[in-house]
């Protein structure tokens, strides 16, 4: 959760098919942030019978670009997250490996088969497919990969690793389960059919069979920010609007000041993260039965907003400004709030998750928080202890998962290809 959010822009390349049933049901939503802010792109609107503007959720989102699609990007519905680990130790292969999933990547993205498909091939060997998304539209699909701090230390990479790229800290109150922590690379799949994402997130991992192993994944729906100007604000699972000042995908001022890596960060060996950016992916378990035994009173000073329109303490609107020091001292927006730390300013890519139950009755349900941000060493670590100390939220929630990612520019053009800039010799 966090007191960052802004509205949502609309995204170039939309394909305009007509949305799909499956698209339209859906799974229903919800949200939460942490201490934060996002961004987006331009989406295509239709109009309804009632004159209201709704997002295209049918059409297909350029796949190249300066930066990757997924970060500034308006926020999907829907969340396929894995972390891999590499398991080959021969860097030509791996470099092959990353070719062939951004040729795999620029099909899915653009709502086509991976390969020669699905099916029509030779019946003595796998289709290059598995199929379970055709007939589908492209659903706004985005995958967005990125590079762990373990991935340095394989294929004479240690010299390359970024100075941002710092291992996070322990802050107070984790309890991280390491099967769900770290990784070498992560791919990002969002889409507003979650049986796009998943099926991009399937072919990719049996791609790199032999090669790469999902190490942990997670499922998101309900996204929990927007980044679009004037669309209704997402509410958490603790249900209260989430992402209110979030930067929109329309801000390219801001979005050049605190998530694209630019000219003057780091040194030489850095220059290939120009245009990129830095993840900090979190598990956040809710304690969803205690805070639905909590008061509403307490519930609203722990969120320092109220629950029905979303206004700060003391105000009548949601977007009125808010005045921190009506708030209580340990009120989650008053924490999270970029004037209560220095300016610090994340975009925020969260979503709801619900994984059954924990063996006790209890519901494993919470927050996948995903930040961006131009270094974390300015961004989520300083934010992070700040609330990790501090913030009344914290007697609801607890970090269960943690991980990093390095997130390169994005794929120029046919002939570009995920970390060229990183793993070719010529560059």
């Amino acid at each position: 959760m966090s007191e960052t959010d802004t509205p949502e822009p609309g995204t170039a390349g939309q394909r305009g098919a007509a949305p799909s049933r499956r698209a339209l049901i859906g799974w229903g939503g919800a949200g939460l942030a942490l201490g934060a802010v996002a961004a987006g792109g331009a989406v295509a609107l239709a109009k309804d019978d009632d004159g209201a503007d709704h997002a295209d959720t049918s059409g297909a989102v350029e796949f190249h670009g300066a930066h990757q699609a997924g970060i500034a990007t308006p926020v999907q519905d829907r969340l396929h997250f894995a972390a891999f680990d590499v398991k080959t130790a021969d860097r030509a292969e791996f470099v092959q490996l990353m070719k062939d999933w951004t040729a795999a990547a620029r099909r899915m993205t653009a709502g086509q088969a991976v390969g020669e498909g699905a099916y029509g091939g030779l019946a003595e060997a796998p289709p290059d497919d598995t199929g379970e998304a055709l007939g589908l539209p492209a659903s706004r699909l985005t995958l967005t990969v990125g590079f762990g701090p373990s991935l340095f230390d394989k294929f004479g990479l240690k010299d390359r690793r970024p100075a941002a790229l710092v291992d996070l800290p322990p802050f107070p109150g984790d309890n991280l389960d390491r099967s769900r922590t770290g990784g070498d690379l992560c791919v990002q799949a969002c889409a507003d059919d979650p049986q796009v994402a998943v099926h991009a997130i399937r072919n990719l991992a049996r791609i790199g069979f032999g090669k790469v192993a999902i190490r942990w994944s997670q499922l998101g729906f309900g996204k929990t920010s927007s980044t679009t100007p004037g669309a209704q604000t997402p509410r958490n699972l603790f249900g209260f609007k989430d992402g209110t000042r979030n930067i929109a995908g329309t801000e390219t001022g801001r979005l050049e000041k605190f998530v694209w890596v630019g000219d003057g960060d780091g040194g030489a060996k850095d220059a290939w993260m120009h245009g990129g950016s830095y993840l900090v992916a979190r598990r956040i378990r809710m304690q969803i039965e205690v805070w639905d035994r909590t008061s509403l009173q307490e519930q609203e000073d722990v969120f320092g907003r109220d629950k029905g329109e979303g206004a700060p303490v003391g105000k009548a609107k949601e977007h009125d400004e808010p005045f921190l020091k009506a708030m209580k001292p340990d009120a989650h927006v008053r924490l999270a709030h970029p004037d209560s730390n220095n300016g610090i300013t994340i975009l925020r890519r969260g979503y709801s998750f619900t994984d059954g139950t924990d063996g006790l009755g209890r519901l494993d349900a919470g927050l996948f928080f995903l930040a961006y941000q131009r270094d974390p060493r300015k961004g989520f670590i300083p934010l992070q202890r700040r609330l990790s100390a501090q913030d009344a939220l914290n007697d609801y929630i607890q970090h269960v998962g943690s991980a990093v990612f390095a997130i390169p520019p994005g794929v120029r053009d046919a002939h570009d290809w995920w970390g060229r800039a990183l793993l070719s010799e010529e560059a």
